[in-house]
């Protein structure tokens, strides 16, 4: 089958590697139709390469048919339309029946000290290859995938993978208040999907980014929008202009899109690139001991959060020594809410929400190119540069 392989740092490639088979009795090999490029994919192509193989394929945003299962996969049969949420989890276990999935202790990367499985996602989370490919295993196929509705658009669908559950639970996490006042820092595809969850949850949004044609998407859908490139330097020009819009008090929630990779810090940005490009042996303990992130995106939430409220992080971060403003963070007394997704705790809802006939969050025009997968080295450049109005792309095996 063909494939989008890692390379090395920002060098993938599609490739033809070997076709899936069944491993275990809770395994289905799914043919996928569409799937997608994650503003965590990114990280893989440049930050995170350490814990790369050559040859991994990546992609942990997909949806398809399923084209062969294990002897134990319950009601899920050859032909069934199906969405794969990117954590993978046996729906049993003691963090599972309590709606933590992303924590499984069935699939928990435990000589990693990590939390459970997720495909496509660097040997700290299992090496599991991704579905940015012709054909994928799913493992814990008896819980994992999620029937879908014959009729309807992929794209109606293939975003309850990861980054629609992610802006979902963000919003939820930040714990606004009715009628409250939310801030979403990241206009990228998650922080997209918060505004319009926001938004349908009859919250107020002020949009916070600096590319000119995600503010004026969000604007579209509601909210009311802050352009960084507007003179705001630093973390506390960000916050005093959520303040001004908020009467003097910030915004009762904060949800954090952006990350590990966020704009503001030059001299971050060159001590991490420079650990990334070094062989694994060294940048791995580097990372794991010594690392940092670009906290420009944190720190402007924490300046931008009302008294005793609540910033939510969607975005993904890894470093180990990032320092932290805790005397400001006691003195506010809020909260801080954080993790990978627990997307099937999210999916009923969800599910019930995009399959009605009116597309309420735009998921169907979210993305902004829709390529063969063989296009795909090309697109993880110009989604990383963003480059001609990238925002979304959907990849067609």
């Amino acid at each position: 089958m063909r494939a989008l392989t890692w390379q090395g740092v920002e060098d993938v490639r599609v490739e033809t590697v070997p076709d899936p088979v069944i491993q275990e009795p809770t395994d289905a090999i799914v043919r996928v139709t569409s799937t997608a490029i994650c503003g965590s994919d990114l990280h893989l192509y440049k930050v995170l390469g350490a814990y790369l193989d050559k040859g991994d394929v990546l992609g942990h945003e997909f949806m398809g048919i399923v084209e062969e299962v294990g002897g134990q996969t319950g009601d899920l049969q050859v032909g069934d339309r199906v969405v794969v949420p990117f954590t993978i989890c046996c729906g049993t276990c003691w963090m599972c029946s309590r709606g933590f999935f992303a924590q499984c202790e069935t699939t928990q990367n435990r000589e990693q000290g990590k939390g459970a499985s997720l495909f496509g996602y660097t040997e700290l989370y299992g090496q599991v290859p991704g579905g940015q490919a012709e054909l994928v295993r799913v493992p814990q196929a008896q819980f994992g995938p999620v029937k879908l509705p014959e009729r309807g658009a992929d794209e109606r669908y293939l975003y309850l993978s990861d980054i629609l559950p992610t802006a979902w639970q963000g919003v939820k996490w930040a714990e606004v208040p009715e009628g409250g006042t939310l801030a979403v820092l990241g206009l990228g595809p998650v922080g997209q999907l918060a505004v319009r969850s926001a938004r349908h949850l009859g919250l107020r949004v002020i949009g916070v980014d600096l590319v000119p044609e995600r503010l004026a998407l969000a604007e579209q859908w509601g909210a009311e929008v802050i352009d960084l490139r507007d003179g705001l330097d630093d973390a506390a020009d960000v916050g005093t202009a959520v303040r001004d819009l908020t009467d003097g008090r910030g915004a009762d929630g904060v949800l954090d899109a952006v990350g590990m990779e966020a704009h503001g810090n030059p001299v971050s940005e060159k001590m991490i690139n420079a650990v990334g490009k070094l062989p694994g042996l060294v940048s791995k303990p580097m990372i794991e001991h010594l690392g940092i992130d670009r906290l420009a995106a944190l720190h402007a939430s924490i300046e931008s959060v009302r008294r005793a409220g609540t910033v939510s992080l969607s975005g993904v971060y890894g470093g180990a020594v990032d320092p932290m403003p805790l005397l400001d963070m006691f003195d506010k007394g809020m909260s801080l809410r954080m993790g990978q997704c627990h997307v099937k705790q999210w999916t009923p809802e969800l599910l019930e929400l995009v399959s009605q006939d009116e597309d309420v969050l735009g998921l169907e025009s979210l993305a902004t190119h829709r390529v063969p997968l063989e296009d795909a080295p090309a697109m993880y450049e110009t989604f990383q540069k963003k480059q001609d109005g990238c925002l979304k792309v959907v990849l067609k095996p």
